[in-house]
């Protein structure tokens, strides 16, 4: 495995490359979207071949048949239903699939496009995702699941199947284990939005649905949801959270390896030779499949030796029956004729025969017996098996309820812990520009503050808990006082909606807002400054704002107040600025 710790797979609009760190893509949650021919499997191409290179194993979940290009250059595990397959599984073969992925670092492409039967396909990628989590329990090893076609499996609208709600379970909890997660979908509006919403890495190709554009606009930004569909094939809008960079435009590159899913054409096609795996890896899937079918061959048979047993033993049945009747006519034909020798003479060795059909009847009845029980013996090994299962399989929904309760718990302490060391480093800093102010008005120059009347004052900041020992210092108010300026001006209330629906509170909303009528068009980098809070957090109130027609672009990047909420909110600024003056 390599050491290698980012990948590259495209280029940004300005020409550098766009390099993506390995362990957040086999580790995280991944949504890669975009209409048909826009680009997306290509692009999971791209990364899957870079973890190739690298040296790191993945498990490919193929609806369309069309990742098996890959093994024009790596030596891959293709899964399957159909011939072309390495070898052709059903859900038995589950454990052991997982097993070669995690344990032997087998990269896998399971297609599930040649089943017939859609619930067998459903079992198996739920067995297989089921063993994948278990196992990583204790391996933690980093390693990404790819799901093509993700909104059959977890729809937006209807109902969640098993394994759609395996699915979600490893995008809240496989992290933490070393297991990753990549949706591939079409249409984002069909995606739950539960798993969307909780994906830290995004790539948006081009889309042109209006269902669709309104998801990109209520995820990243409204202006997004009109440039998303001017894309070109392979350009994609990329966000992520292991960074503060706005949303980058990326142009992927071309994949290198055969493109299966590539639109046929009039040109002829020409597959090309593809990396098989080892004999002894096939063989082993082989035997678990071979096991299968014998078991299923001696059932067949058992039953069938079953049914020729008892048809013979009713046929004998029916000899004996016939024996007896012909047996009691003679004796009472030789008690009428008093001529038992007679009789007995035109019946030869009838006693013997009943004796010789009785004596097979019972070996036979023995014999069926025998099967019957073994019949039964194997059904009620299969009975306790299925019932030991249920039970494990209770007790382990027990205990991952019981885990997740824990982890909520511990999620949320982890985030008190986060805020009060956030307030403790905000209120450090403040000491420390405190003391430097103090230090500078030592030797400070500077004309001071003058009132109208000319008396002057000079600003700091005071104990709140103990009356200030100087009356010319102006105790500066907390968020509070921007939110009153927002009372003022009669925003409050779309302000307070805007700020429940982003990562800031309604302090930090208005704040902003003041900051902007103060200093007029700025930046979402200059504003999180001005503020001391993160640009993604800023960014996040700055597009509710605007869905409020609160605030407007103000050219690129740049953010100011509408031409309606200026007025109302200027003269608030104003008097409060005059107020704390005097």
């Amino acid at each position: 495995m390599s050491d290698q710790r980012e990948i590259v797979v495209g280029n940004r609009a300005d020409g550098t490359e766009l390099s993506l760190p390995v362990i957040e893509l086999l580790t995280g949650r991944g949504f890669a979207t975009g209409k048909s021919g826009s680009g997306k499997s290509n692009t999971a191409s791209v990364i899957a071949e870079e973890l190739l290179e690298s040296g790191f194993p993945l498990l490919i979940v193929d609806t369309d048949g069309e990742y098996y290009g890959l093994k024009e250059e790596y030596e891959m595990l293709h899964a399957g239903a159909d011939e072309e397959c390495d070898i052709q599984i059903g859900p038995e073969h589950a454990e052991q699939m997982a097993a070669l992925a995690l344990e032997e670092n087998v990269p896998v492409i399971l297609d599930v496009s040649g089943y017939l039967d859609e619930d067998v396909a459903n079992e198996l990628i739920r067995e297989i995702a089921r063993q994948l989590f278990v196992k990583e329990k204790k391996l933690k090893k980093p390693f990404l699941l790819v799901v093509e076609e993700v909104h059959e499996y977890i729809p937006e609208g209807g109902g969640v199947g098993e394994t759609g709600k395996l699915l979600i379970k490893i995008g809240k909890r496989g992290r933490k284990h070393g297991l990753g997660i990549l949706g591939i979908s079409q249409r984002p509006a069909d995606v739950k939005k539960d798993f969307i919403t909780q994906a830290n890495w995004l790539v948006w190709h081009r889309l042109t649905w209006e269902n669709d554009t309104k998801v990109v606009g209520r995820i990243i930004d409204t202006e997004y949801a009109e440039l998303v569909s001017e894309l070109d094939d392979g350009q994609a809008f990329v966000q992520t959270d292991w960074n503060e960079a706005d949303v980058r435009k990326v142009q992927f590159r071309r994949k290198r390896t055969f493109d299966a899913g590539a639109t046929p054409g009039l040109d002829d096609f020409e597959r090309p030779e593809l990396k098989s795996v080892s004999d002894a890896l096939v063989g082993d899937l082989q035997n678990i499949s071979e096991r299968k079918e014998r078991k299923q061959d001696r059932v067949h048979e058992l039953e069938n030796e079953l049914e020729k047993k008892e048809r013979r033993i009713e046929t004998i049945e029916n000899e004996l029956e016939s024996a007896r009747d012909v047996s009691n006519a003679a004796r009472q034909m030789a008690d009428a004729l008093q001529n038992t020798n007679t009789v007995q003479s035109h019946l030869p060795g009838t006693d013997e025969e009943l004796r010789r059909l009785h004596d097979e009847v019972v070996e036979l009845e023995a014999e069926r017996n025998e099967l019957a029980n073994e019949l039964e013996d194997r059904e009620g090994r299969i009975e306790a098996l299925e019932t030991e299962r249920d039970e494990l399989e209770a007790d382990l929904a027990d205990r991952e309820a019981r885990i997740e309760t824990l982890e909520t718990e511990r999620d949320s302490r982890l985030r008190d812990v986060k805020r009060f060391r956030n307030e403790t480093k905000r209120l450090r800093r403040r000491i420390r520009d405190l003391e430097a102010e103090d230090d500078s008005d030592d030797t400070s120059d500077a004309d001071p503050i003058v009132q109208g009347d000319g008396e002057e004052y000079e600003f700091g900041y005071a104990n709140v808990e103990e009356p200030a020992d100087r009356s010319d210092i102006v105790v500066a108010s907390d968020g509070d006082e921007f939110v009153e300026h927002l009372e003022t001006a009669g925003l409050v209330d779309r302000v307070e909606r805007a700020s429940d629906r982003s990562q800031c509170s309604l302090a930090t909303a208005s704040h902003v807002l003041v900051t902007l009528s103060r200093e007029g068009p700025l930046e979402a980098y200059d504003l999180a400054a001005r503020v001391e809070r993160s640009t993604v957090a800023v960014q996040s109130v700055l597009s509710e704002l605007r869905s409020e027609s609160i605030l407007e672009r103000a050219g690129a990047r740049r953010y100011d107040l509408t031409d309606d909420a200026r007025p109302k909110l200027a003269p608030a600024v104003d008097d409060r600025a005059e107020a704390d003056l005097e």
